[in-house]
């Protein structure tokens, strides 16, 4: 049996997204029995350091990784919108395996902001990844990403071949990732659900023997604390709680759940 342990989980070091305190999120972690955790902020390892230290207080084995933002080509820094021009960014997780995967997150990170950075974004793009990504494990991460992207544009046989491009690179070290949220029963105006995009990847996985992980989005630790996660939100946004129209997570699913 494989012990559970949360493998997607965002601190306040993600930005004005993230509302988890570390040394929170440890004291539940060993309150609940977990022997392992990960870090995935968004773009950054900012809190890696002290995600350790805590993680090493409860007994707990840490597992660092980031989820990054990947565009096209992280030299553009410049979109006309007239144009139609806009800065596409997937979202893409990745954890550290071994040291040498350590040293290539600490990599991306930092080429993230030196070379990628567009307004508040440090993006990679998979140049740097095929150049960094020994020692490291790859999913398909959240609904964010690349090939789910795809999926809910209702281009299967796309997301198919970029799919193929993690295979290729990854191999046993690609990961499809499923979620299941509250509040995903109807995505925009795709007419599709976190449902419906998980049971194409289940297919894919099958397809070409991948294994799956289960994991949830946790952006804080408890599920009441959904509440003053959103006034973050709104300061991230600049919105007021009651624009109609503005970004918000559809649920309070988003907490680090314990293992019941």
């Amino acid at each position: 049996m494989i012990d559970f342990c949360h493998l997607h989980s965002h601190t306040q070091y993600s930005l004005l997204d993230g509302a988890s305190d570390i040394k929170a999120l440890m004291k539940k972690a060993k309150s609940d029995g977990q022997s392992a955790v990960a870090i995935t902020d968004h773009g950054n390892m900012f809190g890696v350091f002290k995600f350790v230290k805590e993680a090493k207080a409860q007994g707990i084995k840490p597992i660092i990784g980031c989820e990054f933002y990947v565009s096209e080509d992280r030299h553009i820094k410049h979109f006309e919108k007239s144009r139609g021009q806009k800065d596409i960014r997937y979202h893409q997780l990745m954890l550290a395996k071994n040291i040498k995967g350590y040293q290539n997150l600490t990599k991306l990170c930092s080429l993230g902001y030196t070379e990628g950075l567009y307004g508040k974004y440090p993006r990679i793009d998979k140049e740097l990844i095929v150049k960094y990504h020994e020692g490291l494990i790859a999913t398909s991460c959240c609904l964010g990403a690349e090939i789910p992207q795809t999926i809910l544009k209702g281009n299967i046989s796309l997301a198919e071949e970029r799919l193929k491009w993690w295979i290729d690179l990854f191999g046993e070290d690609y990961y499809i990732e499923l979620q299941r949220h509250r509040g995903l029963d109807k995505i925009d105006d795709t007419g599709m659900s976190q449902e419906d995009v998980n049971q194409i990847l289940l297919g894919f996985a099958g397809k070409y023997n991948i294994k799956t992980i289960v994991t949830n989005d946790a952006h804080y630790v408890e599920e009441e604390d959904y509440a003053p996660h959103d006034v973050l939100l709104c300061v991230n946004t600049g919105s007021l709680l009651e624009d109609k129209e503005r970004f918000k997570f559809p649920s309070s699913d988003f907490y680090f759940k314990t293992k019941n």
